[in-house]
């Protein structure tokens, strides 16, 4: 089904030179590089010691009171989200550094957090950004469960009508699924759908780095913890689901919001396949930004509450998104195209919240 999915070539072809034009100028008269710079760095080494210096101490420390073992995996549960939004999503998307050994280095930072690389990319690079909100092919509106919908096209069931309250806790298990058997699922479907063909791989290698990552991130994770650690066996368990349910909310909240929100569009393609847009005026139509003023939560969130931006540039990282707003809003502007924005996180949550009340009615 994927290789039908066509998007208009004639439509807003203005447009996309325009915005193109325009972004290109902007970082060519500033002299300025697309890609990361020594920001990127610092904000790696802070974003990867929250992540590992509460772990080091976990495993080095003997502490009196457990419920400092548990605030060390709370603050885990933070960098972890950080590395994500920071680090592993710019590298993947290979706006990190204009040097592939680096996006390839820091993108395997995902192995430290008990993912895989290669679904992310065939997840999220592939499928979430070519095929934003179009239901079948855009995994990210794909619910875990069926308890949970994310497109007026899925199935309806009674349970939905209390998912703008349940879904939460199951936002909470999202990395958890990645850690444990998620990946596994999916890398067999990718298959299925010849998505993991051209990547330089055979099948066996794919599988065989899926599990020797894994095997290594529950070393990491559990077998050095239980080993070293002075917390009892239970502070462990309790301490881990803690950092994947802190880390899984928090990177819902940020994903969500910005695609399942009640002015995006969820289009299907027509019986011949294709989509009525072009591809690049299709993301505004399914992206939302939120808090854009907000420079310390677009600092933390890696950008991605400038999601328009990003959709409409992957390939450029995310410490530029604040300065290329503007010319993309005046550029939908001027054309007549839409660009959501709500002005606050809390506002984007409250909307998002109200998008799965309205599928679940």
């Amino acid at each position: 089904m994927v290789q039908f999915i066509r998007f208009s070539k004639k439509d807003n072809v203005e447009f996309v030179k325009t915005v193109k034009s325009r972004v290109n100028t902007y970082f060519k008269e500033n002299n300025i590089s697309k890609f990361g710079n020594y920001k990127m760095v610092l904000k790696s080494i802070f974003m990867l010691s929250l992540y590992l210096v509460p772990y080091v101490l976990m495993v080095t420390v003997e502490f009196d009171q457990n419920w400092v073992y548990l605030l060390l995996w709370c603050i885990m549960g933070v960098g972890m989200s950080g590395i994500g939004l920071s680090i592993m999503h710019d590298a993947i998307h290979r706006s990190y550094s204009k040097h592939k050994w680096i996006n390839q280095m820091m993108g395997s930072v995902i192995y430290l957090v008990g993912a895989n690389a290669l679904n992310w990319r065939i997840q999220h690079n592939v499928m979430h950004h070519t095929y934003t909100n179009i239901d079948g092919l855009d995994d990210d509106i794909k619910g875990p469960i069926p308890a949970l919908r994310f497109s007026p096209h899925q199935p309806k069931m009674k349970i939905h009508k209390y998912q703008y309250i349940y879904a939460w806790f199951f936002y909470g298990l999202l990395t958890l699924f990645w850690a444990l058997d998620s990946d596994f699922k999916q890398i067999f479907e990718f298959k299925k759908k010849g998505l993991t063909e051209g990547h330089k791989k055979n099948f066996a290698s794919v599988m065989f780095e899926l599990i020797f990552f894994k095997l290594f991130y529950y070393g990491f994770i559990f077998v050095i913890p239980f080993m070293f650690s002075s917390a009892p066996i239970w502070v462990i368990i309790v301490g881990f689901l803690i950092m994947q349910f802190i880390a899984g909310v928090f990177l819902a909240a940020i994903f969500q919001p910005a695609h399942v929100v009640p002015n995006t569009d969820y289009p299907l393609p027509n019986e011949e396949g294709k989509i009525e847009n072009n591809w690049l005026v299709h993301q505004l139509y399914t992206t939302a930004n939120f808090a854009q003023k907000n420079k310390a939560f677009t600092w933390f969130v890696g950008g991605l509450n400038h999601q328009v931006e990003h959709h409409l540039f992957p390939m450029i990282c995310h410490i530029h998104h604040q300065d290329i707003t503007q010319i993309v809003q005046d550029t939908t502007k001027e054309f007549g195209l839409p660009y959501h924005s709500f002005p606050t996180f809390g506002n984007a949550i409250h909307n998002h919240i109200k998008v799965l009340k309205q599928f679940g009615e």
